[in-house]
């Protein structure tokens, strides 16, 4: 017969599983901040990118939205040079395209692994969050410098604390477009926001997403100053819906883009998709996302003006690699990006 453990035993099992979580302190927001601070000039811009993208997904400016870069960044200045060459390119076609770099600092794992810049900047699997934490304001006040609006996928609701200052547009990942946190989160976020589809594929999971982060909310956070505090957010009325396919079924296709906007209609919510040509809907192969970004404009010149955007996964070499000692400069660790050249050709034909 078991025997119930006594409030001894318990106190005895409670106290080592404590003494087995290690904690390591980080600065505040508000210290962080200060240690890597924001030119106003620098702010002015920011701002005005976040307007940009929101005149686009409302339909107030026909240009189209372009989330491009790598899939995730472990390699800073790779990411510098990449940014450099996409500067130059954006200038050249921002009649036509508005386009924001991907500057993504955290990736969701299904089980395990790498979990990003921000994380493990070191790779080590040890983790390092203060010093990631610092690469990655650094990382992004570089690119704020060189003149691109900056994107990031937000999945820890802390982590925009620190960092979504200089970010201009956000996504929330399939894993986590369900999570409530994630919604009220959304509320006060500064910037527009794409809820991605869900996993399975379908849509209502990210609308409903978009229904509540349009609402205000009063949550459990933590203040720029570090302490518990509750948290009133406003609503943010700039969500929009991101379709990338799920469980190996695409979504990107004349059909699938006009039952989205049905029950985005229905729905009562923002009539703006942007299509990710990677993730499902090229079926983890980099070069697939070629022909769908073809596909997708041929729908808009159609007339599908509710198609205000594009998410492409690209760096400066194709492919993806292992972790290793010895790294190809300009290529993925994670999903397989297309390959500057191919990037550049692409978005010149469109």
């Amino acid at each position: 017969m078991n025997m119930p453990l006594s409030a001894e035993t318990l106190d005895s099992q409670q106290l080592s599983r404590c003494q087995n979580r290690q904690e390591t302190r980080l600065p505040t927001a508000l210290e962080l901040r200060a240690q890597f601070p924001v030119s106003e000039a620098a702010t002015r811009r920011i701002a005005g990118y976040r307007e940009q993208v929101r005149q686009v997904l409302h339909g107030e400016d026909d240009r189209v939205l372009i989330v491009m870069g790598p899939c995730s960044i472990h390699d800073e200045d790779a990411a510098l040079d990449y940014a450099r060459r996409l500067k130059a390119l954006a200038d050249e076609v921002s009649d036509r395209f508005l386009i924001v770099m991907r500057a993504y600092l955290e990736k969701p794992r299904t089980t395990v692994g790498w979990k990003g810049l921000l994380y493990d900047p070191e790779r080590t699997g040890d983790g390092n969050l203060k010093l990631g934490l610092e690469r990655s304001r650094r990382l992004l006040l570089a690119l704020t410098d060189l003149g691109l609006p900056v994107a990031t996928e937000a999945l820890s609701p802390f982590m925009m604390d620190y960092l979504g200052d200089l970010v201009s547009w956000t996504a929330i990942g399939a894993r986590t477009t369900e999570s409530q946190i994630h919604r009220e989160m959304v509320s006060g976020l500064p910037m527009p926001v794409g809820f991605k589809n869900g996993t399975d594929g379908g849509t209502a999971v990210a609308i409903n997403a978009m229904k509540s982060g349009a609402h205000p909310h009063h949550h459990m956070g933590i203040s720029h100053c570090g302490s518990p505090a509750m948290i009133s957010t406003p609503g943010n009325p700039d969500t929009h819906l991101v379709l990338r396919g799920g469980r190996g079924m695409t979504n990107y296709d004349e059909l699938s883009i006009a039952r989205a906007l049905e029950e985005l209609e229905l729905a009562g919510v923002n009539r703006a998709v942007m299509v990710d040509c990677s993730h499902d809907n090229a079926r983890k192969q980099a070069e697939r996302q070629m022909e769908i970004a073809r596909d997708v404009m041929a729908q808009r010149r159609a007339g599908n003006d509710a198609i205000r955007g594009l998410m492409l996964e690209s760096f400066l070499v194709f492919g993806r690699q292992d972790d290793s000692d010895e790294l190809i400069y300009g290529c993925s660790l994670t999903d397989p990006c297309l390959g500057w050249e191919q990037t550049e050709a692409l978005i010149r034909s469109l």
